[in-house]
């Protein structure tokens, strides 16, 4: 099974956590990383164990997720 490649828009990102709790497989993690207005800003922290379904990038309000 190929690795799926994750990227998040740490422009546009606002640190809401909806990929952290969409994600079936536990993918993402919050970082310690902030925002230019303050928020932090969530990472694959895990992106081994992403099975490719895409919910991150269909719930990410701001749509800043990309996997590929």
């Amino acid at each position: 099974m190929k690795m799926m490649e994750i990227s998040i828009d740490k422009t546009y990102c606002k640190g809401c956590g909806i990929c952290i709790k969409a994600c079936p497989k536990c993918v993402f993690a919050m970082s310690e990383e902030r925002q230019s207005f303050g928020s932090l800003i969530p990472y694959p922290a895990q992106k081994e164990k992403c099975i490719g379904c895409k919910l991150c990038e269909m719930l990410c309000p701001d749509g800043c997720i990309t996997v590929e």
